[in-house]
């Protein structure tokens, strides 16, 4: 089955067949460098990280853009409120960018172009507008006329005589319609600006992504990408300067991604209803995210919420659960220990099972990326392990051992196509255990100090100083598990 990709341009899933045979260049719009990243920021950006993973998984060689916007009227006025450099502003944010996607697990792209080092090229694209008299200067400013691009709107399918109708005019600008956009802004005092055919000033914000997309990918791509937000006027001001510009088709593909909501409104900054990136991994390990971002398909709104959280963090436990199960029976299993599945009547459910994961988990993908469906194949392998280990009574034979190594293999590796399970059960338990703590304002020396007193009390055969302490623990959301190596705890889910 090939892949099939829901193209915003036609409206409908279409085959995936791009420009060179092997070979996929995809552009993301990045972030505005004003302000600390919130959970709509990772969304998108985890929605295309795992694009990219499963194209690389698929066998294409990649080219990944995603562009940083670091000259813009929101961090002029960021820099104007704090007495600073705009340029000084927009790189702490980015710094910033970098340290929560770092966390998040999402991948660097192939190239991340920042606006300000395309000035020239912007410009040239400009004058090319200009000459071909679908753009226009006044006093400084350089405007796009979208009259003359007959396809404008074909991506938003609005009609622009629709939107001439509710549009208001900006008094200050000169504009010969109210919809025309800037290519190029003339400079006002105490702003950053560069020379120009026109005079000093600063490029206008669609601009930006045409000349860095064409510089990277050439003029013509497979998959331009972005929060369903950009699709109007961000994304449809692109492809009328890119194609009128050069007279081919700008990107073949438009893939956008769905809202993070708060009581079903977008989150936003604008609207103050949203959590920072930084905010959430104070209570949530980073792959609890990842895990709740793609339990929805990828176009759709997710509503979020503590209780939406709390559902994909024991999710997410869950498939830990299995993976540390299986190693206890089995050692760290590695690729290099994985045997083939063999063949036999001899544990056939599984073994089908295990065999058939990869294929399934790609079916879903190759369905417009259908993380969700993908997810729940995932789950059912990791039940399918459990109840084997169920069944089995004492240390499991050679062939029920290899059968396990090959599950976990599997689980592994087709959750690692979407960022997932990338720590050792271990390190996952502990981390989860120090954020339940810190949220309950408890201290692990605490829990631990309970454990080894009930531990004392058992061994002095005092039972109910044991049960006293561990209804105190359960209290506290703390579960025991008594084994023959001695008492373990964890974090109720």
């Amino acid at each position: 089955m090939s892949i099939r990709i829901y193209n915003t341009l036609s409206g409908k899933k279409e085959p995936f067949e791009p420009l060179q045979p092997d070979r996929v260049h995809m552009y993301v719009c990045g972030i505005t460098a004003y302000d600390l990243c919130h959970v709509g920021h990772a969304r998108s950006a985890i929605v295309f990280d795992v694009i990219y993973r499963y194209l690389i998984h698929r066998g294409f060689d990649v080219v990944f853009v995603r562009n940083f916007t670091d000259i813009d009227d929101k961090i002029i006025k960021r820099a104007q409120e704090e007495s600073t450099d705009p340029l000084l502003i927009a790189e702490r944010y980015i710094e910033a960018f970098y340290e929560d996607m770092d966390r998040l697990g999402v991948a660097r792209p192939t190239y991340e172009p920042r606006a300000t080092q395309f000035i020239p090229e912007m410009i040239a694209l400009a004058e090319t507008l200009i000459e071909k008299e679908y753009a226009y200067q006044v006093d400084g400013n350089v405007y796009f006329a979208v009259e003359k691009f007959s396809d404008y709107g074909k991506l938003s399918k609005r009609k622009l005589d629709d939107m001439i109708a509710g549009a208001r005019v900006a008094i200050e600008e000169n504009k010969r319609n109210p919809m025309d956009f800037a290519l190029w802004k003339a400079s006002k005092p105490d702003e950053p600006a560069w020379p120009s055919p026109w005079g000093q000033g600063r490029p206008g914000w669609h601009i930006e992504c045409s000349a860095m997309s064409s510089k990277y990918l050439g003029r013509s791509f497979d998959i331009h990408g972005g929060g369903k937000d950009l699709i109007f006027p961000h994304h449809e001001n692109e492809i009328a300067q890119s194609e009128a510009a050069h007279g081919i088709n700008f990107a073949k593909y438009w893939v956008h991604n769905g809202f993070v909501n708060i009581e079903q409104e977008k989150m936003s900054k604008s609207l103050g209803n949203f959590f920072t990136i930084r905010e959430v991994l104070e209570r949530y390990q980073p792959e609890v995210l990842r895990i709740f971002l793609l339990s929805s398909h990828y176009r759709s709104p997710v509503d979020f919420s503590r209780e939406s959280m709390a559902e994909a963090e024991r999710g997410l436990e869950r498939l830990y659960q299995t993976v540390g199960q299986v190693e206890e029976r089995v050692g760290l299993v590695t690729e290099k220990d994985v045997l083939p599945a063999g063949e036999g009547s001899e544990f056939k459910e599984l073994r089908d099972l295990i065999e058939d994961a990869s294929g399934r988990f790609q079916e879903e993908m190759d369905d417009d990326f259908n993380t969700a469906a993908a997810l729940g194949h995932l789950f059912e392998l990791s039940r399918a392990l459990n109840r084997f280990q169920d069944g089995l009574s004492g240390k499991p034979e050679p062939a029920e051992q290899d059968l396990l190594a090959q599950g976990v293999h599997r689980l592994r590796e087709c959750a690692a196509v979407l960022g997932l399970l990338q720590q050792s059960p271990k390190d996952f338990f502990r981390e989860h255990n120090r954020l339940f703590l810190a949220a309950m304002d408890l201290k692990e020396e605490e829990v631990e100090k309970l454990v080894a007193e009930r531990t004392q009390a058992r061994k002095d055969k005092n039972w109910a100083r044991a049960d006293e302490i561990r209804d105190t623990l359960a209290a506290m959301s703390i579960i025991l598990e008594d084994r023959p190596d001695g008492t373990r705890w964890r974090v109720k889910s």
